[in-house]
């Protein structure tokens, strides 16, 4: 804030602007990122990427019984299923280690922050003074702030 009380804009914008390159570079991240999963004791591997997109799929040859065709068909159905939602488990926490910050920013932080970078409610940029005040805003608090 500036003597008079006033919140600096151009501080304001530079804030949101390393925010915004911040989140870009996690999204670019999570992109280039793969996450796997596996089921059957490793017989099924499932390879998805940051953002959960199957990218590679492993089906050991010890999973298939050819004496039994359709039971093994059914099997591997479930292991595949298996292996990709454990895949598309570690890809979301993946996502909400990298993303879940910024997403938590704009809601609204636990204590009443305003959610916007380097003001109260969002860890990481301290240098940005925040407002001041019982209330700052719609998201303010878990009903509204009112």
């Amino acid at each position: 804030m500036d003597p008079g009380g006033q919140l600096d804009m151009q501080q304001l914008l530079a804030a949101a602007q390393q925010m915004q390159e911040q989140l870009l570079n996690a999204q670019e991240e999570l992109a280039d990122a793969e996450v796997e999963g596996t089921s059957g004791g490793g017989l099924v591997k499932a390879i998805v990427n940051g953002q959960g997109e199957l990218v590679e799929l492993t089906i050991s040859a010890a999973a298939i019984d050819p004496a039994s065709a359709e039971e093994t068909a059914q099997t591997v159905a479930d292991l595949v299923l298996a292996a990709v939602r454990d895949a598309n488990r570690a890809a979301s926490e993946l996502q909400q280690e990298m993303i879940g910050p910024f997403a938590a920013g704009f809601g609204g932080a636990p204590g009443g922050g305003t959610g916007m970078p380097g003001l109260p409610g969002f860890p990481g940029m301290p240098d940005l003074p925040g407002l001041t005040g019982p209330d700052t805003g719609p998201a303010s608090g878990p009903a509204g702030g009112r």
